[in-house]
């Protein structure tokens, strides 16, 4: 546009228009939290819509008599069945010594997890002597190295967290060791062209720019460690969820087996949901 059609701005109305600028965006920052507040709780229900469905569903079936009670109990039953553990005392030390084991196992194989993952991720020596071992490692069932387990380490608590523990190191490793692998190799010469090498460059550069990866390995850590649980309670357990699905079986208690299916879901969730938290911040911090 020529000078001559060029609107003239005095400095009052720049110094007004910029503190209505200013104005819009404070306002906007301030009611931004109240929109992601009320985004999340959206979220939330929309997500409870389906768990909401299968229990109505799960109520109809069983009332109209299309289930028999052996096969699948009532929500009223299963109910009872948790208020009978809740009375007894029985409920919140399953609960509690699963969550023990299974968060022991998780935080011991995670942090193996990176420690070999960051060594074979980095060192091109260690990968093609370690690698093909790691890889036939990770394709043995959970339950076979139970046997093992039992003649090495004994019946004790600390079997148990062993085989969580090896539940939880593979997914960290594998996708730590990938992320690692396909870094951004100009970021990394740049950053010791800069003089960061060694622990530092680890720390700095390339750990921060495989966070998300890191934390998706987290958390398929954190969901495999319940699943390897309900095997490492068969290993001589006398408390635990684990325990009370296998004992329910024996003893016919299917309303305790759906019960023990439902925590073990739940908690799950809730776990997943406090490690995404972490997740969530890392990102903000390192990614």
């Amino acid at each position: 546009m020529s000078a001559e059609y060029a609107t003239p701005v005095s400095k009052e109305g720049l110094e007004a228009t910029g503190s209505a600028i200013t104005s819009a965006s404070a306002a906007t920052r301030g009611s931004r939290p109240g929109r992601t507040a009320g985004r999340r709780a959206g979220i939330i229900l929309l997500g409870l819509i389906v768990p909401a469905l299968i229990l109505l569903a799960w109520h109809l079936s069983t009332a109209s008599g299309f289930f028999r009670p052996s096969q699948l109990p009532s929500p009223a039953s299963v109910l009872a069945a948790a208020v009978d553990l809740i009375e007894r005392g029985q409920l919140a030390t399953h609960i509690l010594i699963s969550t023990q084991r299974v968060i022991l196992g998780f935080l011991i194989g995670s942090l193996l997890g990176v420690l070999a993952g960051a060594l074979l991720g980095l060192s091109r020596l260690a990968d093609v002597l370690l690698t093909p071992t790691v890889g036939a490692l990770r394709a043995v069932p959970s339950l076979a190295w139970v046997p093992l387990l039992v003649l090495w380490i004994g019946i004790n608590e600390d079997s148990k967290v062993t085989l969580i523990t090896i539940g939880a190191f593979f997914p960290v490793f594998t996708t730590l060791y990938l992320g690692l692998r396909h870094v951004d190799r100009n970021l990394v010469e740049a950053a010791r062209a800069f003089g960061v090498n060694g622990v530092r460059l680890l720390t700095t550069v390339q750990l921060p720019a495989v966070v998300p990866a890191l934390f998706s390995g987290l958390r398929l850590a954190l969901a495999q460690s319940w699943l390897f649980l309900v095997a490492a309670e068969l290993i001589a357990s006398s408390m635990g969820l684990g325990f009370l699905l296998t004992d329910s079986q024996q003893t016919g208690r299917v309303d305790r087996i759906i019960l023990a299916i439902i925590l073990l879901a739940v908690i799950g969730k809730i776990t997943d949901a406090l490690l995404g938290i972490a997740e969530r911040w890392a990102v903000r911090r390192w990614a």
